[in-house]
């Protein structure tokens, strides 16, 4: 059976701060679970679902290590795509996930915040544009344009004091203050997704390369925010063992902008954001195994930061683990083809 790659590409293109640093790790919908790949055959689906777990306590300015901001950022992440074969060439995606926590974690309880629910729908078509065999060889190129439309809330707020807090004589009205970017379900814009993949495998040596990048174009939300466009690039080596065990290593850099705010907007004093503590350039090594088994693949994967240049000061990526299950078959036999 067809070993299924799965790999992360990681959309977390939101560049967040909180009060003078930010949180690379940001808001909004990591897809997971077999988003670097081509087209499917001809109805053919493909349903995938998995729990994506990050944490981090390390915070950088630039390449450096330096003293924490606060304690901890955490999230647990529930991730679901379906992907159809319209033709031989086509296949659409459609995407989302659900927060069950977004977690930042302070020295003073006060400090502490908290989001949870739904993120962004992803509509994703790919498009194959060559796809040859010849000598147990294989080579596709595809090329993708999606668009992601936020589901969740931005503006996701705490309760900072509550109405029996007043002495007498003053409005008796609970206040409520906004959760900063990074712990946002959504950054509530409508973005743009420009996607390209080229695949080699090598079916004699059950081996498998791929590169992928990955381009999101973001736009202003209603707060008049535009976070950091981001930018990847994976490179993978895939091996299948054993007929059903598969092993794929990734080595991906990724680029966010720095944040942007429309006239009149005063991104620092209005959401505690700071323009110039946004942006980052980092690499990762991710390493994933795989079981396949009836159409079933159940994978494991770990990004594994090792490079992160950070502007200013904010928090880094450090822990990042999802577990996940694919399930890939044919809607209706495919037609014989008819000779004339």
């Amino acid at each position: 059976m067809r070993l299924i790659i799965i790999s992360i590409l990681t959309l977390v293109a939101n560049s967040n701060i909180y009060a003078q640093g930010c949180c690379s790790g940001g808001s909004g919908s990591p897809i997971a679970g077999g988003a670097a790949s081509g087209v499917l055959q001809e109805n053919q689906m493909e349903i995938s679902i998995n729990h994506q777990y990050n944490a981090s306590n390390t915070f950088y300015t630039g390449s450096e290590i330096t003293e924490p901001l606060f304690d901890n950022l955490t999230s647990n992440y529930i991730f679901f795509r379906t992907d159809y074969g319209v033709s031989k060439k086509l296949t659409l995606s459609l995407a989302s996930g659900y927060y069950l926590d977004k977690t930042k974690e302070a020295e003073y309880i006060a400090g502490n915040r908290t989001s949870s629910g739904y993120s962004d729908l992803i509509i994703f078509p790919r498009y194959s544009i060559y796809n040859k065999s010849a000598n147990f060889k294989r080579t596709e190129i595809a090329l993708g344009l999606g668009m992601k439309m936020p589901l969740g809330t931005h503006m996701d707020s705490t309760l900072t004091t509550a109405a029996s807090a007043y002495a007498p004589g003053f409005p008796e009205k609970d206040q409520y203050s906004i959760n900063a970017p990074l712990v946002q379900t959504t950054n509530g814009s409508n973005d743009l997704m420009f996607y390209s993949f080229i695949f080699r495998e090598y079916q004699k040596r059950k081996l498998r390369l791929f590169i992928s990048t990955l381009h999101v174009k973001k736009s202003f939300n209603s707060l008049g925010i535009k976070f950091g466009n981001y930018s990847s690039l994976g490179m993978f080596a895939s091996k299948t063992f054993f007929r059903k065990w598969g092993l794929t290593t990734q080595l991906k850099l990724e680029h966010i902008g720095k944040i942007q705010s429309a006239e009149n907007i005063d991104l620092l004093g209005n959401y505690g954001i700071g323009p110039i503590s946004t942006g980052s350039n980092k690499a990762f090594f991710i390493p994933q195994i795989s079981y396949s088994q009836n159409g079933l693949t159940f994978f494991a994967t770990s990004e594994i930061p090792v490079y992160q240049y950070l502007h200013e000061t904010q928090v880094g990526s450090q822990n990042q683990f999802t577990i996940g299950i694919n399930y890939r078959f044919l809607t209706k036999e495919c037609a014989p083809e008819v000779k004339l």
